[in-house]
């Protein structure tokens, strides 16, 4: 599952409860993390100046230190300790730790500067984690073929990339909207099943604008291999996950 900063910040103890549970049912939950506007914050107390170009953060080496700083650090940790406190075990580590997500630089890097699309995911470590009885929480910051060079992913590219590689069936987005949107007859209303085709369309036509699109497009992405299905769902709503692995028809499923 994905998690956006914002959201994860905003969710109840009862998410985190939901999630031990599964694991003692034999399904464990592998997270990868964003952190937007905690970064911001941080980059704002510190005055240096990010801007954003179609979702994306403009990445220089000192907005870089203050990714890796919150992601790896304060929002990593953070979920760590909210899933302990549940009684599971979690194990918290970034896209540089053992070399778990490799990224070169994004096609438009000219613009975004470092930021990174993923090559690689060493899906061996995170299954030896799960067997080790442990929630993998991984923070999306990535290295370079070089090993030197960090490069900041899109936390929902990340998550595709990451459930892509691990080729599980079903990927969950949990956001502080309950699914993909739609206005119908002047009312805004969720879409229960999208295609890929008609995802598309809707951003040609405006339907879905601004941070949505990256969420959307990361969705698309993962969309391969053994992966069918992406759903967005709220967090917030209770037993949220189980909901979803027993189909109970929350959320926007997004379908091949």
């Amino acid at each position: 599952m994905k998690c956006g900063g914002s959201t994860l910040a905003a969710l109840p103890a009862s998410f985190f409860e939901d999630m031990r549970q599964l694991q003692e049912e034999g399904i464990v939950t592998v997270i990868v993390h964003g952190g937007g506007p905690a970064i911001s914050e941080t980059l704002g107390k510190l005055g240096i100046e990010s801007g954003f170009v179609n979702g994306l953060r403009v990445t220089t080496e000192a907005v870089l230190d203050v990714v890796e700083m919150v992601l790896s650090g304060q929002i990593n940790k953070e979920i760590v300790r909210r899933i302990q406190l549940t009684g599971a075990a979690a194990l918290g580590l970034s896209g540089v730790d053992g070399h778990l997500i490799e990224a070169r630089p994004v096609a438009n890097s000219h613009e975004v500067g470092l930021v990174g699309d993923v090559t690689r995911v060493n899906a061996e470590l995170i299954r030896g984690i799960v067997n080790m009885g442990y929630i993998p929480v991984i923070a999306p910051v990535g290295l370079g073929e070089d090993g030197g060079q960090r490069y900041n992913i899109n936390a929902d590219t990340a998550a595709g990339a990451v459930a892509s590689h691990l080729g599980v069936e079903q990927m969950v987005v949990v956001t502080d909207v309950p699914g993909i949107m739609k206005t119908v007859d002047g009312e805004k209303q969720v879409l229960p099943v999208v295609s890929v085709a008609e995802i598309e369309e809707m951003i040609a036509s405006g339907d879905i604008y601004g941070g949505m699109i990256p969420k959307v497009r990361a969705a698309i992405a993962c969309i391969q291999g053994k992966v069918q299905e992406v759903v967005i769902v709220n967090g917030a709503e209770p037993n949220v996950l189980s909901k979803v692995l027993k189909g109970t028809g929350i959320g926007t499923r997004i379908v091949r």
